[in-house]
């Protein structure tokens, strides 16, 4: 009983000791552009979907708003370094049933005002799992499907990287 007693009382603790679980960028950074990253695979338009999914991802979390180059606080530059779908489960013929997507970037976000940068993250790592269907044209929408995941878990980790590690 005193367990859960604590355990209810302890927002409330930590609220008081002015303890938070969000970072704070450097208060004049209000606004980050996102250049389309770079693509240095051989999936062709894979960094149309990341770089879709990373502005949409800042834009939902509200904390920097998102503009061109020119007008923008920080930027945000994006390189996509692997991109690979391997078979991850099989049915009694061996025949694939499961792949799955991995798709992986480095990041890096400057600070424009005073040219430093704020942060460099190599090697975010995201994946998503897809099913085969028995039509290849439907794997191959399914694949893209998986594509669409991965790439919003991507824009989500950025966002969480750019925001919280101050």
């Amino acid at each position: 009983m005193k367990t859960r007693a604590l355990l209810l009382l302890l927002p409330v603790l930590l609220g008081g000791c002015g303890y938070t679980v969000h970072g704070t960028l450097p208060s004049h950074i209000n606004t980050v552009a996102v250049p389309i990253f770079r693509n240095h695979t051989q999936e062709p338009a894979v960094e149309s979907f990341i770089t879709r999914a990373v502005v949409e991802a800042f834009s939902t979390n509200g904390r920097l708003k998102v503009v061109s180059s020119g007008q923008a606080d920080a930027i945000l530059d994006g390189e996509i370094i692997g991109y690979s779908v391997g078979s991850i489960a099989f049915d009694r013929d061996a025949n694939v049933r499961q792949y799955r997507l991995v798709v992986t970037v480095n990041l890096r976000m400057r600070d424009v005002r005073r040219n430093t940068v704020l942060f460099q993250q190599n090697g975010v790592r995201e994946q998503a799992d897809f099913r085969v269907q028995n039509a290849v044209s439907q794997t191959i929408s399914r694949e893209e499907t998986a594509l669409r995941a991965a790439a919003v878990d991507i824009g989500r980790a950025i966002v969480s990287l750019a925001t919280t590690r101050f």
